[in-house]
């Protein structure tokens, strides 16, 4: 039992398990029998841990089954909670596949699931999103879909739930990658989805994406839409393009197409090393597939360990900000260290003159639900006071830190990722670091030029205002056609 409950710390509440493996690790499996009497132990351990356990896998071996369950905490415990970037082309069906996994029902071909999920009228109307939007999907102590038998109700999720996973619709669209770089630098995602239509391929902005992922060292998995208007020789056709980008050199990634339920758990299990890129085929339509997705997300595991960051002082990028009649000014963002509680007084800056100013907590939510305390991992609003809404801006910080300082010129280790001529002293590119987004000069730099694939120690200096950033804090550059990413190794000024 000692033995579990620390792999399931360890697992941020979650721990697979195998029954009918030896100690060499050789799969000889159980008879019915055995299987049988393990199963029942495995039961009332987990009823004194406050967990549940569900059979995800069942293989035959020499002697009998092998088995895998899925062992979650469920008990007087908040649900564990992971979030996954949706990226892919524009017109890949992101949005449509966002609004038929939170919804329970199936597209209509004609924009019915992506108007469950988009924010503006515009995004309808063109079916492009342009915008990062947050939606919950929810699984119970059985491994079902809460979504499915609830109208959406992110409250009523939250609460049904013993996992919830936070789906982060990014846009596909190049002119939005500014907005799709601040989504994914913002949210810490778990994972990244890349999302491929099937009758067009892997074209756009697939590789950018990719790209992106790979740099910033998130696991991915591909979901291929529109199996319902796809033919099959232009489905295998854009498959084998798939496989042959994933097995580049510099990818080096081992596609694993999902066929069937114990294919899920050997890629749910596999995914946080990120070598293994599990592949979906779903219709948003038909639904074909989705079933084998669904419990795919049901078994991934966090990857984040946020209960080590609990520790620390609470931090909070500002994500968006709203004002809300009755309420006054309310700020969501991520929850990167720490926690937080109602009546709590924190810092708000760096205001354009580098200064912090005292702020009070007036009232917490998560997923529309009101709190007392938020924790580290958590996507949360905050009504706050003694500020007014045109003070604050995206990329602002909320900190329980008794000397914050922000900065203007910092020394960072950058590698460039793609620039068709070179980079010099004087360029200007613009910096997204966590919901941070300004243009920065580059002031220093231990290379007089720099190439594509070049790596180099330089300083780069804000050109508008000082801003919160931290040594060990990773960023994306880009101007133009050139991009690069870097990660802070001093503050300078």
């Amino acid at each position: 039992m000692t033995q579990l409950n620390y792999r399931l710390n360890e697992g941020g509440g979650e721990a697979f398990y195998e029954l009918g493996i030896t100690d060499d690790g050789i799969p000889v499996g159980l008879t019915d029998e055995e299987a049988s009497e393990s199963l029942a132990i495995i039961e009332k351990i987990t009823e004194r841990l406050g967990a549940k356990f569900m059979i995800v896998r069942k293989e035959k071996a020499s002697r009998g089954y092998v088995y895998e369950l899925l062992i979650r905490r469920t008990l007087d415990v908040p649900p564990i909670q992971l979030s996954i970037a949706l990226l892919g082309n524009v017109d890949a069906g992101k949005s449509t596949l966002k609004g038929v996994l939170i919804s329970g029902s199936l597209d209509d071909g004609d924009g019915l699931a992506m108007s469950q999920v988009a924010r503006y009228l515009h995004e309808l109307k063109y079916r492009r999103s342009s915008s990062v939007s947050h939606h919950i999907l929810g699984f119970d102590d059985a491994g079902a879909s809460v979504n499915d038998t609830l109208s959406y109700n992110e409250a009523e999720i939250y609460l049904r739930s013993s996992k919830v996973i936070t789906l982060v619709d990014l846009a596909g669209h190049e002119r939005y990658l500014r907005t799709t770089l601040k989504g994914i630098m913002g949210s810490l995602p778990d994972y990244a989805a890349i999302i491929v239509a099937a009758n067009a391929g892997p074209i756009g902005s697939f590789r950018e994406h990719l790209g992106i992922s790979l740099v910033l060292d998130i696991p991915i998995f591909i979901v291929m839409t529109k199996l319902d208007i796809t033919p099959k020789e232009v489905l295998k056709r854009n498959l084998e393009s798939l496989i042959g980008i994933l097995k580049l050199p510099g990818v080096n990634k081992i596609p694993f197409l999902v066929k069937a339920e114990n294919d899920c758990a050997l890629a749910a299990r596999n995914m946080p090393h990120g070598r293994v890129t599990p592949i979906f085929l779903v219709s948003n339509v038909t639904g074909e597939g989705l079933d084998l997705l669904k419990r795919f997300l049901n078994m991934i595991p966090p990857r984040i360990n946020w209960s080590e960051r609990l520790g620390g002082k609470f931090l909070s990028y500002v994500d968006e900000k709203f004002n809300v009649s009755g309420v006054g000014l309310v700020l969501s963002g991520l929850i990167e260290s720490g926690s937080i509680s109602v009546g709590q007084k924190v810092l708000l800056g760096p205001f354009e003159d580098g200064s912090f100013r005292a702020v009070r907590v007036k009232s917490i939510h998560v997923n529309r639900v009101n709190v007392e305390r938020a924790n580290a991992g958590q996507f949360a609003t905050f009504a706050v006071t003694n500020v007014d809404y045109d003070e604050v801006r995206k990329g602002m910080v909320l900190v329980d830190d008794s000397r914050p300082s922000a900065v203007r010129v910092f020394r960072a280790r950058v590698r460039v990722l793609h620039h068709p001529t070179t980079i010099k002293v004087g360029y200007e590119p613009v910096i997204h670091l966590k919901t941070i987004r300004q243009p920065a000069k580059l002031i220093d730099s231990s290379k007089q030029y720099l190439r594509t694939g070049d790596v180099a120690e330089v300083v780069f200096k804000f050109m508008i205002r000082p801003e919160y950033v931290r040594v060990g804090d990773q960023f994306v550059f880009r101007e133009g056609r050139t991009k690069g990413i870097g990660e802070v190794i001093s503050l300078v000024e």
